[in-house]
């Protein structure tokens, strides 16, 4: 049977009108998820499945420390308020910002410097700095990070929505950022160490 060339045209036309239209729904629900002027927008957790990997250290992290072979310096660790963290033997170290292997690479190499032949190091986290969860919850305030918690699991931690709340989407100031990350409830949103999750009050 030979097909009309006109007929192959009207076809391939029909499927270039659905594949945008279908382009164009989506980015149309990726909109409305929450973006508006003045905010960022916070990933689908899904997709952050890899964050915690390349984690940067803040103030209230606790570590443990192993120094193989040397008791005395092994213990746990705390970020203090100026950002560091006090070893023994050699004080003070900065680690705010500074990722697992770059504080392990720190601590190594001033142990190295005098103190420790050919150290060997390994430092882990035993608890992550908390969230804060405020605006319009129940029970707001500061409670403790657990890997893998998701935005609904934060308000649920802060008793849940007030009457007030626009259930939308709520807004998020990231640790060591100035601006506000605006995220719909609605996507399975990743909530870091430090977090500060403010739910909004709904206009009438």
């Amino acid at each position: 049977m030979k097909i009309e060339p006109m007929y192959v045209r009207r076809v391939l036309e029909v499927l270039v009108r659905a594949i945008a239209l279908v382009l164009c729904t989506t980015a149309l629900f990726a909109c409305a998820d929450g973006n508006s002027a003045g905010h960022s927008s916070l990933p689908p957790g899904n997709r952050d499945a890899g964050t915690l990997k390349a984690y940067r250290l803040g103030v209230g992290d606790k570590l443990k420390l192993v120094v193989y072979g040397e008791q005395d310096l092994s213990g746990q660790l705390e970020v203090s308020t100026v950002g560091s963290v006090h070893v023994p033997l050699v004080g003070d170290i900065a680690a705010r910002g500074a990722s697992l292997p770059e504080l392990r690479d720190k601590i190594q190499r001033r142990l190295a410097d005098g103190y420790v032949k050919s150290p060997k190091v390994s430092i882990e986290i035993l608890s992550y700095r908390p969230i804060y969860v405020h605006g319009e919850v129940k029970n707001g305030g500061e409670f403790p990070f657990k890997f893998g918690t998701r935005l609904r699991d934060a308000v649920a931690m802060a008793g849940g929505y007030t009457y007030r709340a626009d259930l939308g989407y709520a807004l998020i100031t990231r640790d060591g950022e100035s601006s506000e990350m605006r995220i719909g409830t609605g996507a399975d949103a990743v909530v870091m160490p430090g977090d500060n999750i403010r739910i909004p009050e709904r206009f009438f």
